[in-house]
């Protein structure tokens, strides 16, 4: 993803959560790691492909961090830096802003 040059901080931020699938990511994220086929089950409509680009983007973002065990079969666990965990009231305003309007 292009990131976006701008002095605007809410600008940045948007460029980071660009769209509704890596704010899905990061919601199931903020509750701990997670392994791909998790993370595949519970964004619900996401195909394997647009799920492992958005989780790239946050990677290079530095909001998710991808560790990869030297096991047959591999396995990946993907959890959030420091630096995405500070996302968590992000997150939580948009939680509350939905429980309030979603149903009127």
């Amino acid at each position: 993803m292009a990131k976006v040059y701008t002095s605007c901080p809410v600008e940045y931020t948007a460029s980071i959560i660009s769209n509704k699938w890596k704010i899905i990511i990061l919601r199931d994220l903020i509750t701990g790691t997670k392994r791909y086929n998790e993370l595949n089950r519970s964004v619900v409509g996401i195909s394997a492909k647009v799920l492992t680009q958005n989780l790239k983007d946050l990677e290079q973002d530095g909001i998710v961090n991808r560790k990869v065990y030297p096991v047959v079969p591999p396995k990946v666990e993907y959890s959030l830096t420091s630096k995405g965990q500070e996302l968590k009231s992000v997150l939580d305003a948009m939680r509350e802003f939905g429980l309030k309007y979603k149903d009127k």
